[in-house]
């Protein structure tokens, strides 16, 4: 067994060494393992259209149209989503929307309530 630490990203435990980065075959994720250790772990900050900070449990409003890939539905200007959950990616804001349901937005596409 290897003494490598596990991928920081995907928690693999297939991880090897190349020079001083650690490298992940799984996820493709590279590090610095001795810088790694040092960075304090940030917060996922996500901005609405307005520049507002979101936070989980937040409510939005949608600003703009917006056409629900694969299907005939349209999220339309003014549509409510209370309760919003945070998530990593581009698509950055897990909620519910009246009539539609689970959706995934992108935060550049609402404003905070």
């Amino acid at each position: 067994m290897s003494d490598f630490p596990a991928c920081p990203q995907c928690q693999s435990e297939f991880t090897y060494s190349d020079g001083t980065m650690m490298i992940c075959p799984d996820c493709a994720h590279e590090w610095n393992p001795t810088e790694e250790t040092a960075d304090a772990p940030t917060g996922l900050v996500v901005k609405d259209a307005n520049g507002n900070i979101l936070a989980d449990g937040d409510s939005i409003t949608v600003i703009k149209d917006l056409k629900v890939k694969g299907s005939s539905l349209v999220i339309k200007v003014g549509m409510k989503a209370k309760n919003i959950r945070l998530i990593e990616g581009d698509h950055n804001i897990d909620c519910k929307l009246d009539g539609i349901g689970a959706m995934q937005l992108k935060s550049e596409f609402v404003k905070k309530i």
